[in-house]
């Protein structure tokens, strides 16, 4: 059998991860009709279908799903043997795809990336925003990042920001028609600016005062899945809503926005990045750690 080139089986392995030929094209800077031709041969060479295709879609046969599970370890300890011989010789280099919501990888741009590029500037990032929670192994990254709680359990995690609040907040014009909440429950009278979490459901607005919780599934006419665009319709007067704190932050400042029951809003864990405990960071990946781990 003429043996299939490792340049071939790496762009198999990024079909498999991205299901899809145009987007894997665009990610590996080569042709559709070159990546298409490249796995017809492959496929000619191991003289089985790796993968089914129709114009919208990608999908692995069973042979694909084999060969993708036995190769993918494969793949990755050489990219870590390759990756540990350049940075024994200097800098770490490699590229390191990471996973997060779009308020995670905000941070990362603007915390972490300015001193990452710094001190290690052939360590390239290829961030993938996500607004719900993935499996960073199979989806084949190499770190996530995600609030504190939300980490699986069987994930190293290095904390990337400091504690954060959810508050409901409203406009002064809007509190000017309608008299502030004093407790979670007179929020049932007001209009709320609502949350599509992306499984679809809306999101319950959570609360905790000493012994007692409350997550209440709040009226309105208005429903949205960005936090961004949520602080931005409260200070337009639109409603009340509730936003990681960061989000209002700016229109603290401006008074456009005011926070509404602090006291049944305590704190919770931040971001954190996280990676496999099963598996030996690479160089690149520990570098990322070691600038998160120096963070003020």
């Amino acid at each position: 059998m003429n043996s299939p080139s490792l340049a071939d089986l790496h762009a198999f392995a990024a079909v498999a991860s991205h299901k899809s030929f145009r987007r894997t094209a665009d990610v590996l800077g080569v042709s559709h009709s070159a990546l298409s031709l490249a796995m017809r041969g492959l496929e000619a060479k191991l003289g089985v279908r790796l993968l089914n295709r129709t114009t919208r879609s990608v999908a692995l046969t069973h042979e694909g799903e084999q060969l993708l599970t036995r190769l993918t370890p494969i793949l990755r300890d050489l990219d870590q043997a390759l990756d540990e011989t350049s940075a024994a010789g200097g800098q770490p280099s490699g590229v390191l795809r990471i996973n997060g919501s779009e308020g995670a990888i905000r941070l990362l741009l603007q915390t972490v990336l300015p001193p990452l590029r710094a001190r290690h500037p052939r360590i390239e990032l290829d961030l993938s925003v996500d607004g719900q929670l993935v499996d960073i192994v199979g989806r084949g990254f190499d770190a996530g990042i995600r609030l504190g709680e939300a980490v699986p359990k069987d994930m190293v995690a290095v904390r990337l920001g400091p504690e954060l609040r959810f508050l409901p907040v409203a406009s002064p014009a809007y509190l000017r028609r309608h008299p502030a909440p004093r407790t979670p429950d007179d929020l049932m009278t007001h209009q709320c600016i609502r949350q599509r979490l992306p499984s679809g459901k809306r999101y319950r607005w959570e609360f905790k005062r000493r012994d007692q919780e409350l997550a209440l599934d709040v009226p309105g006419a208005l429903t949205l899945d960005s936090s961004a665009l949520m602080a931005e319709a409260a200070a337009d007067g639109l409603g009340i809503a509730y936003v990681p704190e960061p989000y209002a932050a700016p229109y603290f400042a401006r008074k456009r926005l005011l926070p509404l029951l602090e006291d049944w809003c305590p704190a919770i864990p931040g971001l954190y990045l996280y990676f496999p405990a099963n598996r030996h960071p690479p160089p690149a990946l520990r570098a990322l750690i070691d600038v998160v781990k120096a963070l003020p």
